[in-house]
């Protein structure tokens, strides 16, 4: 009997296991919890806020700076933090799209740059990562420069 027991018990644990790994992430939540994420981050050039600025920034991240690449969370902050330096913010920017994984662990958002007068520059392109604290971080981060092409 004990057996028995032991037996079934060990099957509904492993059941119940399986059932749960198998259960998909809630995609439509994550894209909203990115985008929120994104919104935090591009908050923290408007409010000045270079230590909030650092915490959106994972350890390993890699931040493209023209044809240079930028590599580590230390060397991403002191090459933005002169972006932080005025009373006015240089730039803003605002997610227009952001998707994620099936696997729910890492997501794209891109979306305008704009100058102080509200003109598009440039558009940002960044991929996050839900990190094991639950915080959505930038690993890369890449902006290509608006074209002033004719169109045709």
């Amino acid at each position: 009997m004990r057996a028995l027991v032991l037996f079934i018990s060990f099957f509904t644990v492993i059941l119940s296991a399986q059932t749960f790994a198998a259960t998909p992430p809630d995609v439509e939540m994550l894209k909203q919890q990115v985008a929120d994420a994104e919104r935090g981050f591009a908050k923290t050039m408007a409010d000045r806020d270079y230590n909030a600025f650092a915490k959106f920034i994972a350890e390993d991240a890699i931040f493209f700076a023209g044809k240079r690449s930028i590599h580590g969370a230390d060397e991403v902050k002191k090459a933005w933090k002169p972006f932080y330096a005025e009373a006015t913010a240089p730039f803003s920017w605002a997610p227009e799209t952001v998707v994620v994984l099936a696997s729910g662990n890492l997501a794209l958002s891109t979306g305008p740059v704009k100058d102080t007068d509200g003109k598009v520059t440039a558009t940002f392109t960044s991929i996050w990562r839900l990190d094991a604290d639950g915080k959505w971080r930038v690993i890369f981060d890449k902006g290509t420069n608006a074209c002033n092409c004719a169109t045709q």
